[in-house]
């Protein structure tokens, strides 16, 4: 199920562009609304996984009001965004802790990014809902990597396998290998799945791309990752080797 994405915002143009971008990415995103009252209806009328929200509302309230109303009452996670960002703003907003601040003008690079993270993060917190309780909530099991001037999303379930050399990961997908700078132990952290094994001091694997298996290695995509005796034991219990 796709995240349900509400807009505060009294600037018309300025909502349109949001709304547009978020649609474009498959969001859901119901009419903007452009000040607190209108905001509120949303809220619980909509019920949006996450709401984009203008500090500066036409009205007595504005949108660090509606950012209250949010963690007081629903407690989603928000994406703050703004032209005004002098201290005495910021240190406002810093107590309704937003997941994410953008600072007028932003780039559509720069609200993906936003959103997909504020949900990411906010997901992954330990007072929230998970798909596994019931509820309909989204995890976004991916995470961005910059390369060349875009950051580019990769879900977990894209990656085959990671190889480690020095501080730096590679990662390799069906489509495309991305070197990081860190280790293996460090994005297994990030990926935070089960079904991401270590294999060998310098490999980690994808479970679920596993073609075949030996006692010496694993063949992923016509790849032959290699198993260390370390692993080896753990690895033949979780495959069910019959």
């Amino acid at each position: 199920m796709q995240a349900k994405i509400g807009i505060v915002e009294d600037e018309l143009i300025i909502a349109s562009y949001i709304k547009g971008i978020l649609e474009e990415l498959h969001y859901i995103v119901p009419p903007p609304c452009k000040n607190y009252e209108e905001a509120i209806t949303m809220l619980e009328t909509e019920k949006p996984d996450l709401v984009i929200l203008d500090i500066q509302l036409a009205g007595e309230k504005d949108g660090v009001n509606v950012a209250e109303y949010i963690r007081k009452h629903i407690d989603i996670p928000f994406v703050f965004h703004t032209a005004n960002s002098d201290v005495a703003t910021v240190e406002r907003v810093k107590k309704v802790r937003p997941n994410a601040f953008l600072t007028k003008p932003f780039q559509r690079k720069d609200l993906l990014i936003s959103v997909e993270l504020a949900l990411s993060n906010f997901s992954k917190t330990p007072t929230h809902k998970t798909a596994e309780d019931g509820d309909n909530y989204l995890i976004k099991d991916s995470f961005f990597i910059k390369d060349a001037q875009y950051f580019h999303k990769i879900r977990f379930d894209e990656v085959l396998y990671l190889e480690s050399e020095g501080a730096y990961v590679t990662l390799f997908t069906e489509k495309k290998k991305y070197l990081l700078r860190g280790s293996i132990a460090q994005y297994l952290e990030k990926m935070s799945s089960r079904k991401f094994f270590r294999v060998h001091r310098s490999y980690a694997v994808n479970l679920d791309k596993i073609d075949m298996i030996n006692t010496s290695f694993i063949t992923i995509r016509e790849e032959k990752v290699p198993i260390s005796k370390n692993f080896r034991d753990d690895l033949l219990t979780l495959m069910n080797i019959v």
